[in-house]
């Protein structure tokens, strides 16, 4: 039986409002969970009841955000804090990743004898730091992390050039160990009596490295600048030669095994490296003559780090041994354009995807045109650039 008009239009009525509401089910969000302050509470205190200055049951904060690091700051702020500290003593409740557990659990020992306005020289920086640079650690220069802060109040205490200090801060000797800190403070001691750039020291921090390992009682008295770049130079040449001396050595290992038979086990000079894909980029110019392709690839063989020293005249050759173990990966970004090939960069990443080193020719810092197609390369690999 046929409809009547007033029915087909009821009919169609129906069927837009039920469309309607389908399409706001689409796009209507799920209502969000309220912050979990229960959490952020239990995480904060865990370890550390006694010190507690507040009712934890009695806090209530006005906080909309569920960003669980910035929760359990705040979480500590109240249970602990009588005053206001630097940011690079909060920073361990909102991220310790890639600390130990006895390193995360002094850094917050620290934050909570700072905040409720105990004596931190007393509470174990003593070992690291006189009074005097127990107080510059508490009040740093700039926005620095929590080694960076230690290391700048050191320099702080030998040079009276707050630059000299800020420069050392954002060295490579901020990353040594704790059981190192006696010799690499005469270190910051001598490069605060010699200025210098960043970069400089940065590449001294490789040879001065190597001549601890090798001898504990190794000092910098009666050094110059000029003397430790000459020994640092004389230490690359010997760094290539060994290289060289090692490859060849592999390779002859390798035909000998071949001789006796012994093939099937063939030396392998290549390390596992990184899980990071090679990288290329290719400008979209129209001129074919102008068009350049980057690429980034990764350094995997002695030789390739040999030949990555000897073009960009660095140490990177002595990287081998913290590639091989994983605890680092080397990177170089060239250009190719007219059939030629140009080194421009080489990085250095740790285990958790950051550039922690990017040098140019001759250790120079990046371009602004190779800092562009660094980014690019950070973006589509998930790199984290320092």
């Amino acid at each position: 039986m046929a409809h009547s008009l007033i029915q087909r239009r009821r009919e169609a009525e129906r069927a837009r409002v039920e469309a309607y509401e389908l399409s706001l089910r689409h796009v209507s969000q799920r209502t969000r969970p309220p912050p979990d302050f229960e959490t952020a509470i239990y995480e904060a205190k865990r370890g550390f009841e006694a010190d507690i200055v507040r009712d934890a049951e009695a806090w209530k904060p006005r906080m909309k955000t569920r960003d669980a690091a910035r929760l359990r700051l705040a979480a500590a702020r109240y249970l602990f804090a009588r005053y206001p500290v630097a940011e690079h003593l909060e920073q361990i409740w909102i991220d310790g990743a890639g600390l130990g557990a006895d390193e995360i659990r002094l850094r917050k020992r620290w934050y909570i004898v700072a905040a409720g306005g105990g004596s931190l020289y007393a509470a174990g920086a003593a070992d690291r730091m006189s009074r005097k640079e127990v107080h510059a650690f508490l009040n740093p220069l700039g926005n620095v992390g929590f080694e960076a802060a230690i290391w700048q109040a050191i320099a702080r205490s030998y040079a009276n050039d707050p630059g000299i200090a800020l420069r050392i801060a954002r060295t490579r000797i901020t990353q040594t160990p704790r059981a190192e800190h006696g010799f690499w403070r005469e270190v910051v001691r001598f490069f605060c009596a010699y200025p210098t750039t960043i970069e400089e020291m940065d590449d001294l921090y490789d040879y001065l490295a190597a001549c601890y390992r090798r001898n504990r009682k190794f000092s910098l008295k009666g050094r110059s600048l000029v003397s430790l770049g000459r020994q640092m130079h004389e230490w690359h040449r010997d760094l290539d030669a060994i290289a060289r001396i090692e490859a060849a050595r592999r390779r002859a290992e390798a035909l000998q095994n071949r001789a006796r038979g012994l093939a099937a086990e063939p030396v392998d000079e290549a390390w596992r490296g990184a899980a990071i894909a090679d990288w290329s980029w290719t400008n979209s110019s129209k001129d074919r003559a102008k068009r350049e392709e980057y690429v980034v690839v990764q350094l995997r063989t002695a030789d390739d780090l040999v030949a990555e020293t000897r073009g960009m005249r660095h140490c990177v050759a002595s990287y081998a041994t913290k590639c091989i173990a994983g605890h680092a990966s080397i990177w170089s970004l060239r250009r190719r354009a007219g059939g030629s090939v140009q080194r421009l960069l080489t990085i250095e990443l740790d285990p958790r995807s950051r550039a922690v080193q990017v040098r140019g020719f001759a250790n120079r810092p990046p371009l602004a045109e190779e800092s562009k197609i660094l980014e690019r390369w950070a973006q589509a690999r998930g790199i984290m650039l320092l």
